[in-house]
């Protein structure tokens, strides 16, 4: 029989010229961004360093070229890691994680997506994530969509205009096996530019809310994400296409008998990217 060893000898040192490349590409692409940030001081940009809609772009990209033999969940992760390093030596900043619902699936959420570069900051609640935000020079903060009931309508910190405001949902790509699949808001300090306006997210006050008003959001591609009543009414957080104006969402909860009497946007998100299996 012929010796394997020399072919596999081969084959590793392929391997080799490969990993040698993809680290030489790394510090390449450091290189760049190196550049980017003198470019931006000499311009004298102060604009944020999160681009959430260049993130998105890329994840889709990422998300449905063959992966070969890699499962999706490797190169998701490895380029979530890279985008979010690239962006701490932008700026320095670090994620507030709420553990309200339990410590291990958000921290999980976490690292899957900033990897262990960027520091994790424990916090009590979304509320707690809010003000840290908000304090912060630069910071994120990641919190659980399903927030447990007795926090209310946690959302109406994030009216304010200066208050920190929504810019990412994760995952983004959405999957029953996802091994970080806990579904997160990210919030920010508000940014003018770089947002992934997809999805828009809004703070409605109604006088009630009423079952049909699901079945007129749905018509109108929006979602009931939250609800919290109160003892004058209703507290709704809905997210929208952004391209359905808000005049159009409030007059369809109207027509539902809702009486709707506010609308404040608190954030965007790129659209929802779900894969059924």
């Amino acid at each position: 029989m012929t010796d394997p060893r020399p072919v596999l000898g081969q084959l590793r040192e392929e391997i080799d010229r490969i990993d040698g490349a993809i680290h030489a590409l790394l510090v390449e692409r450091g290189a760049v961004v190196g550049r980017v940030i003198a470019a931006k001081r000499a311009a004298g940009d102060a604009g944020s360093a999160f681009r959430p809609d260049r993130e998105a772009d890329l994840m889709r990209r990422i998300v449905l070229r063959n992966p070969g033999r890699w499962p999706l969940d490797a190169p998701e992760n490895i380029w979530r890691i890279i985008l979010a390093t690239s962006t701490f030596t932008q700026i320095a900043y670090r994620v507030h994680a709420d553990l309200s619902g339990g410590e291990t699936p958000i921290r999980e959420s976490m690292r899957f997506h900033f990897g262990f570069t960027v520091p994790f900051v424990p916090a009590e609640h979304s509320a707690a994530v809010i003000a840290a935000v908000d304090a912060s020079e630069g910071d994120l903060g990641m919190f659980r969509i399903d927030q447990s009931a007795m926090l209310g309508a946690w959302w109406k910190g994030l009216e304010g205009p200066r208050a920190p405001k929504i810019i990412a949902r994760l995952p983004f790509a959405e999957r029953p096996d996802h091994p970080a699949g806990l579904p997160v808001f990210v919030v920010a300090r508000p940014q003018n530019e770089g947002l992934a306006r997809e999805t828009i997210l809004a703070s409605v006050r109604a006088e009630r809310w009423r079952n049909p008003a699901g079945a007129a959001l749905a018509e109108l591609g929006a979602e009931l994400v939250a609800s919290a009543g109160d003892a004058v009414g209703a507290n709704l957080l809905i997210a929208h296409p952004a391209e359905i104006p808000a005049r159009a969402l409030t007059d369809a909860l109207d027509a539902a008998k809702c009486a709707p009497t506010r609308y404040i946007e608190i954030g965007c998100h790129a659209h929802r990217f779900r894969i059924a299996h």
